[in-house]
């Protein structure tokens, strides 16, 4: 992809984000064409919320920059709006990550709301339509991040997001969460009394998505669905053979919905009960190997013990920035993701910098490579000598 089409992109999203019109005609216009097939032979790149070390999170800008720097999939976090939209967005207020508090005719929405356990006041997704939301400009998270893009780009639909990743010019697989499925059902009513799980469902497969993993058809167009929410993995699994991983939280958060400690969903009898619904689990980084004072103490077995149960580990989430990295790493992300693929052996890896974590898996690679031709020629040299030494 040529320096020029990638900032022309990045131009045209600029120019619509802001305006709540979709960049792609619906379904995707090059979804037909033969592509580059998924990689399938190392740990997935996982763009966690887009290329989001970069460009605000879950925006159309985002993904495409996740994509041309080499995503394998573009992740997002599936929402609910006041009128039952499916929006791509992390958290369920506005607050953090949006320009809300600029907008004077929507001051009188601030809301507290029970999620997840707690109180939380704020700006709620599911108290405003799609088109409200539209009107809303995105900005960056961090404030050690790039704020040049504040306010540049819209809000999303799930499928704008599918259709980016359709349009991509070799396959791109897409890996949306059942976000807060919990308070969403609360907030959220539909026709038929179908739930927030049925819509998510019946997005994918309206355009196309289904098939379990590494079948023809999911090969075609990859997807993996995750949640922190067991049940509604549970209850998707009769709608969808799509491959579905359950996340895992901090050690002392519970989940949503069933109430369960890290403990009990991370024991041997619960991965055995859950593989019966996922193909894999998705645990942060210090559940696997905790930390004290910011270096790395003695790993767990969650990676061993998942993989005795046929279950992948995708874990998250990998920042290049040195407020992330421990101090085991000496500020060089490539040695953190050494570490995890090669010493750990996770199955993939969610970053907020795609193109490094691209990078590096092409630098190993290649480097591999090199050293097994380098071992080879040794090896014909040796014979070689070997030869000349029994003639005499």
């Amino acid at each position: 992809m040529s320096p020029l089409w990638a900032t022309s992109m990045i131009f045209f999203s600029l120019l619509l984000g802001s305006h709540g019109r979709p960049l792609y005609p619906l379904p995707s216009k090059q979804q037909h064409k033969e592509k580059k097939a998924l990689q399938t032979s190392r740990p997935y790149n996982i763009a966690h919320r887009g290329s989001n070390g970069e460009i605000p999170e879950e925006t159309a800008a985002a993904y495409m920059r996740a994509i041309e720097e080499g995503a394998d999939f573009i992740e997002s976090d599936i929402l609910a709006t006041k009128d039952g939209q499916l929006i791509c967005f992390h958290d369920v207020t506005l607050d953090a990550t949006t320009d809300i508090a600029k907008h004077a005719k929507f001051a009188n929405r601030k809301r507290t709301y029970e999620v997840e356990g707690s109180n939380m006041t704020g700006y709620f997704v599911v108290d405003f339509t799609l088109a409200e939301l539209k009107s809303l400009g995105v900005k960056q998270r961090f404030s050690f991040r790039d704020q040049q893009y504040n306010g540049k780009f819209s809000i999303i639909t799930f499928e704008e997001f599918i259709a980016i990743a359709l349009d991509a010019n070799r396959i791109v697989g897409i890996y949306p969460e059942i976000k807060d499925p919990v308070f969403i059902n609360q907030r959220v009513k539909w026709a038929n009394g179908k739930k927030f799980e049925d819509k998510f469902v019946e997005t994918l497969q309206k355009y196309g998505y289904g098939g379990a993993y590494m079948s023809t058809e999911w090969l075609k167009q990859p997807v993996f669905i995750q949640s922190f929410a067991p049940t509604s993995l549970v209850y998707i699994s009769n709608l969808t053979d799509s491959p579905k991983i359950f996340l895992i939280d901090d050690f002392d958060i519970r989940t949503q919905d069933t109430n369960q400690s890290f403990w009990e969903i991370s024991s041997d009898s619960y991965l055995e009960y859950i593989a019966n619904f996922v193909i894999g689990i998705g645990p942060w980084k210090d559940t696997i190997v905790p930390t004290k004072n910011n270096y790395l103490t003695t790993p767990t077995d969650l990676v061993d013990r998942a993989h005795a149960h046929n279950l992948q580990v995708h874990t998250y989430t990998f920042r290049n920035e040195n407020s992330y990295l421990h101090f085991d790493f000496h500020q060089d992300p490539y040695a953190e993701y050494d570490y995890w693929i090669n010493t750990i052996g996770v199955d993939g890896l969610f970053t907020d910098f795609t193109g490094s974590v691209h990078q590096y898996q092409e630098w190993a690679q290649a480097s591999a490579t090199n050293e097994a031709s380098a071992l080879g020629l040794l090896h014909k040299l040796a014979l070689m000598i070997s030869s000349f030494e029994g003639e005499e």
